[in-house]
């Protein structure tokens, strides 16, 4: 890791505590030296595990301020009998080793759902991981992090504001249970800008919707789906209303960036499918048309076999709730014309099954006339390999 991607007034740690069979890290701690000026956001399932709700009650109560993040893997810690106390032990546990408030310390989880976490693993590694904090220790947070994940998911960027530069690193993690609406799966986002609390949120909800929330694997929103943003301030750099912009789209990059690598990394996926939808009526209906084409299993059968039916994919966005004449809709398939006005067009199936062998797909589906709405989506192809990782995922 080079230290001169990563922000400054930052540490991490992780370490094994026992949550997993698998005897690799299993708790990660992301500290800021002082306390952060925090965003975030939340899963919008009705079922939200303890960590979820634990740490939304923190963030209120400290009023976005945060000084730590403690991140287990190998169990959701959801819909359990002790779920909440253990969430609330271990941000109490990490508070008292780190010297500050609970309140100013978030939790969240993963792993599965329904089986009790025993909290006092997390606890009795607490010590441990405070005593291992370094600056230099990102990767081995990213890596403790990861479930079903094969490769670890950063991103950096950095902003040049009118003060200064300042830094933006990321972490996430993801391969399965992937569709965050208004949410996103497990990811945590360092800067040292200097930044209140009611500047980031609307900052990373902005960033969010250009980025996880443009996501699926498998349709599935998880019960544990949480981001975070803090900002230290230790560059001495402030985000000015004149800087917006030039931070957002910093921000963006490193979000895009890592949704992208989860839609690479999807479970069982052989291939990485981007989709663009151009000429509906507004941004909202775009969406939802990519959204609708994302989620189909026989889309996304269709491309793991190299099989350019373009049927299911005009199928599937006649099929995503909004307005829309098949006489006006085009599509094309790694830029190969396969429809035309919603009829099949010439094109060299041969040829075209060639290009679908490739691990990237590209759809294109262009709606004709005055609509300026548009959408740019990823997901991946389901392959036998994501029925048995989650048909065995318990077991």
């Amino acid at each position: 890791m080079n230290r001169l991607n990563l922000p400054l007034g930052f540490r991490y740690a992780s370490t094994y505590a026992g949550i997993r069979k698998q005897r690799r890290d299993d708790v990660a701690l992301i500290v800021a030296d002082s306390p952060a000026s925090a965003a975030a956001m939340f899963t919008t399932n009705r079922v939200k595990a303890a960590p979820v709700t634990v740490s939304m009650a923190n963030l209120k109560a400290s009023r976005g301020k945060v000084r730590a993040i403690v991140v287990n893997a190998g169990n959701a810690n959801c819909a359990t009998r002790t779920g909440k106390s253990v969430a609330t032990a271990t941000c109490r546990a990490a508070g008292e080793a780190l010297g500050c408030p609970a309140i100013q310390v978030l939790g969240a989880s993963t792993g599965v759902i329904g089986v009790e976490l025993d909290g006092a693993l997390l606890v009795k590694a607490m010590p441990k991981l405070v005593k291992g904090l370094s600056a230099d220790r990102f990767d081995d947070a990213a890596q403790a992090i990861m479930t079903t994940d094969l490769a670890k998911k950063v991103a950096f960027a950095e902003a040049r504001l009118k003060g200064g530069r300042v830094r933006i690193a990321g972490m996430t993690k993801g391969s399965g249970m992937i569709q965050p609406r208004m949410a996103t799966t497990l990811g945590f986002v360092m800067t040292d800008a200097a930044a209140v609390p009611a500047v980031l949120q609307p900052l990373l909800r902005e960033a969010v919707e250009q980025s996880y929330n443009r996501l699926s694997v498998d349709g599935d929103t998880s019960t544990n789906d949480t981001v975070a943003l803090l900002a230290s301030g230790a560059s001495g750099v402030k985000v000015t209303p004149a800087d917006r912009a030039d931070f957002l789209a910093a921000l963006e990059r490193v979000l895009i960036s890592l949704a992208e690598q989860i839609a690479r990394d999807g479970e069982g996926a052989s291939k990485f499918i981007t989709i663009e939808v151009t000429g509906a009526a507004n941004d909202v209906d775009a969406t939802q048309i990519a959204r609708s084409i994302a989620n189909s299993p026989l889309v996304k059968t269709a491309i793991a076999g190299s099989d350019p039916n373009w049927g299911r994919i005009l199928s599937a966005a006649g099929n995503a709730g909004v307005k829309l004449d098949p006489a006006l809709c085009d599509v094309k398939l790694q830029g190969v014309t396969v429809c035309r006005r919603g009829l099949a067009a010439d094109f060299d199936e041969p040829a075209l099954t060639r290009k679908l062998d490739e691990k990237e797909c590209s759809i294109r589906f262009c709606i004709r006339g005055k609509g300026r709405g548009k959408a740019r989506f990823w997901t991946c192809d389901f392959t036998e390999g994501y029925i048995k990782i989650n048909a065995s995922y318990r077991t």
